[in-house]
């Protein structure tokens, strides 16, 4: 009787688990592709909204605001509707507003007040600079006279209801620095509209556009 020759089986078994590993290893490293390429994508989009945001908000300028924003009076005269005149000194607090990511520097300027559209009195602001996202408050005395307007047939009338309405006018020309990189020429005006009241002697109803 022939003697039985012992069946080799290992090498079917470790032949098919050498298979299934170097397959998971492909399948393995395959995973960490596709993860990486999902990371590079993502990373872009990141960076993409993020520079769209710096440039939306931080880059974006922004034109500043000047305006009138309060005011006390003295040496406050005030004629008859016969013979209307009005002189005063206005303590005026005027205010530029600089909503941008950078400082705004700014040039001499005047603002004239007008009464009805004749020029009553005028302030000159020096040179200056105000801080980012800051509102700079500036106080100046302007003498108004209202002597050379007394021909107007209106101030008369305005004396009896108690009430002088002025204006004050202005265009002011800088520059914005944004985060020390970018600078940008940018202009403002201030065009406001506002009411004395000779009983009180206050000012009143300040409307800026």
């Amino acid at each position: 009787m022939a003697e039985k020759q012992p069946q080799i089986s290992g090498y079917t078994r470790t032949d098919a688990e050498a298979g299934a590993a170097a397959h998971d290893a492909r399948e393995q490293r395959k995973k960490k592709r596709t993860k990486c390429l999902l990371y590079i994508v993502l990373f872009a989009i990141f960076q993409a909204g993020v520079i769209a945001i710096f440039a939306v908000t931080i880059m974006k300028v922004r034109t500043p605001r000047f305006r009138v924003r309060s005011a006390t009076f003295e040496n406050f005269n005030v004629g008859t509707p016969a013979a209307p005149a009005f002189s005063a000194r206005m303590n005026a607090e005027l205010g530029v507003k600089n909503a941008n990511f950078g400082r705004y520097k700014y040039r001499n300027t005047t603002v004239v007040f007008m009464y009805r559209g004749t020029p009553v009195g005028q302030a000159v602001l020096q040179n200056s600079r105000v801080n980012w996202r800051a509102t700079k408050k500036i106080d100046v005395a302007v003498d108004l006279s209202l002597g050379n307007a007394a021909a107007n047939s209106q101030l008369g009338s305005d004396l009896s209801a108690g009430i002088v309405p002025i204006t004050s006018q202005a265009r002011m020309t800088g520059r914005v620095e944004l985060v020390f990189i970018m600078k940008k020429n940018k202009a403002t005006a201030m065009n406001c509209n506002m009411e004395i009241v000779t009983a009180t002697q206050q000012l009143r109803n300040i409307v800026c556009k």
